[in-house]
Protein backbone atom coordinates (compact mmCIF):
# COMPACT_ATOMS: atom_id res chain seq x y z
CA UNK A 1 0.00 0.00 0.00
CA UNK A 2 2.96 2.21 0.34
CA UNK A 3 2.29 4.02 -3.37
CA UNK A 4 -1.54 3.97 -2.85
CA UNK A 5 -3.58 6.86 -2.76
CA UNK A 6 -4.46 8.25 0.80
CA UNK A 7 -8.03 9.54 1.51
CA UNK A 8 -7.90 11.53 5.26
CA UNK A 9 -11.09 12.38 7.00
CA UNK A 10 -10.92 15.16 8.74
CA UNK A 11 -13.54 17.58 10.81
CA UNK A 12 -12.49 20.89 12.30
CA UNK A 13 -12.32 21.09 15.70
CA UNK A 14 -11.21 18.32 16.65
CA UNK A 15 -7.96 16.06 17.06
CA UNK A 16 -7.93 15.07 13.10
CA UNK A 17 -6.03 18.51 12.88
CA UNK A 18 -2.82 16.61 14.20
CA UNK A 19 -2.84 13.68 11.28
CA UNK A 20 -4.10 16.42 8.92
CA UNK A 21 -0.55 18.26 10.18
CA UNK A 22 1.59 15.50 9.33
CA UNK A 23 0.37 14.43 6.43
CA UNK A 24 0.66 18.07 4.84
CA UNK A 25 4.36 18.65 6.02
CA UNK A 26 5.29 14.83 4.58
CA UNK A 27 4.49 15.58 0.72
CA UNK A 28 3.11 12.17 0.83
CA UNK A 29 -0.16 12.25 -1.76
CA UNK A 30 -3.39 12.38 -0.35
CA UNK A 31 -6.69 13.25 -0.61
CA UNK A 32 -8.50 14.94 2.40
CA UNK A 33 -12.29 15.06 2.73
CA UNK A 34 -14.40 17.01 5.21
CA UNK A 35 -16.97 14.46 7.33
CA UNK A 36 -19.07 17.14 9.35
CA UNK A 37 -19.40 14.31 12.53
CA UNK A 38 -21.61 17.01 13.35
CA UNK A 39 -24.34 16.78 11.04
CA UNK A 40 -26.80 14.02 11.86
CA UNK A 41 -26.91 13.36 7.84
CA UNK A 42 -23.30 13.45 6.84
CA UNK A 43 -22.39 11.60 10.00
CA UNK A 44 -24.67 8.99 8.70
CA UNK A 45 -23.45 8.49 5.38
CA UNK A 46 -19.13 8.77 7.14
CA UNK A 47 -20.62 5.45 9.32
CA UNK A 48 -20.68 3.77 6.38
CA UNK A 49 -16.87 4.38 5.76
CA UNK A 50 -15.66 4.56 9.80
CA UNK A 51 -18.43 2.79 11.49
CA UNK A 52 -17.06 4.37 15.09
CA UNK A 53 -17.97 7.74 13.33
CA UNK A 54 -14.60 9.10 14.69
CA UNK A 55 -12.42 11.48 12.84
CA UNK A 56 -9.44 10.99 11.52
CA UNK A 57 -9.55 8.16 9.64
CA UNK A 58 -7.68 7.16 6.70
CA UNK A 59 -8.65 4.72 3.97
CA UNK A 60 -5.82 3.21 1.82
CA UNK A 61 -7.12 0.60 -0.87
CA UNK A 62 -10.48 0.34 0.53
CA UNK A 63 -9.17 -0.70 4.12
CA UNK A 64 -9.45 1.65 7.11
CA UNK A 65 -7.05 2.70 9.85
CA UNK A 66 -8.58 4.86 12.75
CA UNK A 67 -6.34 7.01 15.97
CA UNK A 68 -3.87 10.00 15.40
CA UNK A 69 -1.11 7.68 17.08
CA UNK A 70 -1.92 4.89 14.26
CA UNK A 71 -1.94 7.95 11.36
CA UNK A 72 1.12 9.48 13.10
CA UNK A 73 3.24 6.51 13.13
CA UNK A 74 1.95 5.18 9.53
CA UNK A 75 2.71 8.37 8.30
CA UNK A 76 6.07 9.24 9.67
CA UNK A 77 7.03 5.39 8.58
CA UNK A 78 5.87 5.79 5.05
CA UNK A 79 7.92 9.18 4.52
CA UNK A 80 11.08 8.07 6.20
CA UNK A 81 12.68 11.20 4.49
CA UNK A 82 10.48 13.72 6.06
CA UNK A 83 12.06 13.23 9.74
CA UNK A 84 8.67 13.11 10.84
CA UNK A 85 9.51 9.42 13.11
CA UNK A 86 12.74 9.81 14.50
CA UNK A 87 15.01 6.47 12.70
CA UNK A 88 16.69 5.99 15.69
CA UNK A 89 14.89 3.08 17.84
CA UNK A 90 15.00 4.92 21.15
CA UNK A 91 14.25 8.26 19.85
CA UNK A 92 11.39 7.07 17.79
CA UNK A 93 10.38 5.25 21.38
CA UNK A 94 10.30 8.70 22.87
CA UNK A 95 8.36 10.12 20.07
CA UNK A 96 5.47 7.54 20.49
CA UNK A 97 5.62 7.74 24.15
CA UNK A 98 4.97 11.74 24.11
CA UNK A 99 2.09 10.58 21.16
CA UNK A 100 1.00 7.99 23.66
CA UNK A 101 0.41 10.76 26.47
CA UNK A 102 -1.27 12.87 24.09
CA UNK A 103 -3.80 10.88 23.28
CA UNK A 104 -4.40 8.78 25.96
CA UNK A 105 -4.02 11.36 29.17
CA UNK A 106 -3.81 14.93 28.06
CA UNK A 107 -7.23 14.80 25.36
CA UNK A 108 -8.91 12.71 27.78
CA UNK A 109 -8.81 15.30 30.39
CA UNK A 110 -10.12 18.00 27.75
CA UNK A 111 -13.09 15.67 27.32
CA UNK A 112 -13.61 15.56 30.88
CA UNK A 113 -13.30 18.85 31.22
CA UNK A 114 -15.59 19.38 28.16
CA UNK A 115 -18.16 17.05 27.64
CA UNK A 116 -18.10 15.00 31.22
CA UNK A 117 -22.06 13.58 30.32
CA UNK A 118 -19.18 11.16 28.26
CA UNK A 119 -18.31 9.83 30.95
CA UNK A 120 -21.22 9.67 33.50
CA UNK A 121 -25.17 10.13 32.85
CA UNK A 122 -25.27 11.45 36.65
CA UNK A 123 -25.44 15.45 36.15
CA UNK A 124 -24.81 15.66 39.85
CA UNK A 125 -21.10 14.43 39.03
CA UNK A 126 -20.53 16.56 35.63
CA UNK A 127 -18.97 19.80 37.81
CA UNK A 128 -16.59 17.29 39.98
CA UNK A 129 -15.56 16.08 36.55
CA UNK A 130 -15.36 19.33 34.85
CA UNK A 131 -12.71 21.02 37.48
CA UNK A 132 -10.77 17.59 37.69
CA UNK A 133 -10.54 17.79 33.37
CA UNK A 134 -9.55 21.29 33.11
CA UNK A 135 -7.10 20.57 36.77
CA UNK A 136 -5.73 18.23 34.43
CA UNK A 137 -5.62 19.70 31.20
CA UNK A 138 -4.07 22.64 32.13
CA UNK A 139 -1.27 20.61 34.22
CA UNK A 140 -0.40 19.05 30.43
CA UNK A 141 0.05 22.54 28.87
CA UNK A 142 2.08 23.63 31.52
CA UNK A 143 4.48 20.90 30.82
CA UNK A 144 4.43 21.11 27.12
CA UNK A 145 5.50 24.97 27.78
CA UNK A 146 8.50 23.33 29.99
CA UNK A 147 9.06 21.11 27.62
CA UNK A 148 9.90 23.30 24.92
CA UNK A 149 11.15 26.21 27.12
CA UNK A 150 15.12 25.56 25.30
CA UNK A 151 14.10 23.30 22.50
CA UNK A 152 12.05 24.63 19.57
CA UNK A 153 10.04 21.34 18.86
CA UNK A 154 8.65 18.84 21.23
CA UNK A 155 11.23 16.31 20.96
CA UNK A 156 14.10 19.07 20.36
CA UNK A 157 15.38 20.90 17.34
CA UNK A 158 13.75 19.34 14.54
CA UNK A 159 9.84 19.30 13.68
CA UNK A 160 8.46 15.51 14.28
CA UNK A 161 4.91 14.06 14.15
CA UNK A 162 5.48 14.47 18.28
CA UNK A 163 4.39 18.44 17.61
CA UNK A 164 1.25 17.80 15.89
CA UNK A 165 -0.67 17.42 18.76
CA UNK A 166 0.22 20.20 20.96
CA UNK A 167 -1.08 22.69 18.56
CA UNK A 168 -4.55 21.08 18.65
CA UNK A 169 -4.56 21.64 22.51
CA UNK A 170 -3.12 24.81 22.18
CA UNK A 171 -6.27 25.93 20.07
CA UNK A 172 -8.70 23.74 22.50
CA UNK A 173 -7.15 26.05 25.46
CA UNK A 174 -8.28 28.80 23.43
CA UNK A 175 -11.90 27.42 22.66
CA UNK A 176 -11.92 26.46 26.26
CA UNK A 177 -11.03 29.69 27.77
CA UNK A 178 -7.60 28.67 29.03
CA UNK A 179 -5.05 31.56 29.69
CA UNK A 180 -2.67 29.67 27.36
CA UNK A 181 -1.41 32.69 26.04
CA UNK A 182 -0.01 33.16 29.76
CA UNK A 183 2.34 30.21 28.51
CA UNK A 184 5.31 31.81 27.07
CA UNK A 185 7.17 28.87 25.50
CA UNK A 186 4.31 27.34 24.57
CA UNK A 187 3.01 30.58 22.84
CA UNK A 188 6.21 30.60 21.25
CA UNK A 189 6.02 27.09 19.76
CA UNK A 190 2.75 27.72 18.34
CA UNK A 191 3.95 30.95 16.84
CA UNK A 192 7.06 28.30 15.12
CA UNK A 193 4.16 25.95 14.00
CA UNK A 194 2.13 28.78 12.18
CA UNK A 195 4.81 29.64 10.26
CA UNK A 196 5.70 26.52 8.50
CA UNK A 197 3.74 26.92 5.14
CA UNK A 198 2.45 23.40 5.42
CA UNK A 199 0.78 24.30 8.59
CA UNK A 200 -0.67 26.91 7.40
CA UNK A 201 -2.07 25.85 4.36
CA UNK A 202 -3.67 22.95 7.14
CA UNK A 203 -5.10 25.65 9.23
CA UNK A 204 -6.57 27.44 6.27
CA UNK A 205 -8.33 24.18 5.22
CA UNK A 206 -9.84 23.43 8.48
CA UNK A 207 -11.06 27.58 8.92
CA UNK A 208 -8.53 27.41 12.05
CA UNK A 209 -8.81 30.81 13.66
CA UNK A 210 -4.84 30.08 15.06
CA UNK A 211 -4.27 31.06 11.32
CA UNK A 212 -4.04 35.42 11.65
CA UNK A 213 -6.56 37.12 9.50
Amino acid sequence: MTSAMITFYYCYPTCAMASHLALEESGLPYQPVLANIYDEGERARYLEINPKGTVPAITVEGELVTENVAILTYVGRLAPASGLLPEDPWEAARCLSFLAWCSSSVHVAFRQSFRPERFTPDAAAHQSLRDVGRAAYWKALQAMDARVADQPYMMGDRFTVADCYPLVFYNWGLIADYPVTELPHLRAFKDRMIARPAVRRVLDREGCPLLPG
